[in-house]
Formats: C-alpha cells, sequence, structure tokens
C-alpha cells in the first residue's frame, strides 16, 4: 500500500511592489493545499511569477507561509499570523508596522 503525503492548507504571504508612477508594495496571501511549507510556496511564488506576469507589478521575492490548525476552512479560521518581537510600545509599533498614513485603505466608522 503506498501511502499518501499528508497534506494541508497553507496560507502563503507574497510581497510585490507596482511600478511606477504608482509606487506601492502590495502583500498577497494565498491558499494552497500542499504537503509541506516548501511546496505551499512553490507553489505560491509560481503564481506569483504569472500574477506578475505583464503588469506593472514586480514579485520581489518575498514569500511567508502559514500552515492552517483546521483542514476546514469555515468563518472565522485563522489563515495567517506572524509573529515578530518588538521593544516598541503599541502605538509606535503599529505606526511603525501596519499604519505609517501611506497605506491604501479607508476607516471604519
Amino acid at each position: 500500500m503506498i501511502e499518501m503525503p499528508d497534506t494541508g492548507w497553507y496560507a502563503v504571504r507574497c510581497v510585490f511592489r507596482w511600478g511606477a508612477p504608482h509606487d506601492t508594495y502590495e502583500e498577497r496571501v494565498t491558499l494552497w493545499r500542499a504537503g509541506s511549507f516548501d511546496e505551499a510556496i512553490v507553489m505560491a511564488e509560481r503564481e506569483a511569477a504569472r500574477y506578475a506576469t505583464g503588469t506593472a507589478f514586480e514579485y520581489l521575492g518575498l514569500a511567508q507561509a502559514y500552515r492552517l490548525s483546521d483542514d476546514v476552512i469555515e468563518p472565522g479560521t485563522e489563515v495567517f499570523s506572524l509573529l515578530r518581537d518588538s521593544d516598541l510600545e503599541p502605538e509606535e509599533y503599529l505606526s511603525t508596522f501596519f499604519d505609517t498614513g501611506d497605506e491604501r485603505q479607508e476607516q471604519i466608522s
């Protein structure tokens, strides 16, 4: 009997840069069914290359993977997590990494 590799869901974040006149960075998280982190990253990077082909996007070669702990994806399923050590206080941390003022986002009232 041939044993099949254990597969699971992986979320992979890839980072892109939009060329001029935008000079904007994009972080995309895509989901992949794979047997390992390496396999998920290979699939995501292939898709990243297709995504950037013929556009002003440039894939920057950064892929970070997260294995989902649940096999079933439903509302509230955690699809990505990144832990970062920092001595910054919460407000400074958020301003440094997430709310610099240059994000293309809207405030929810």
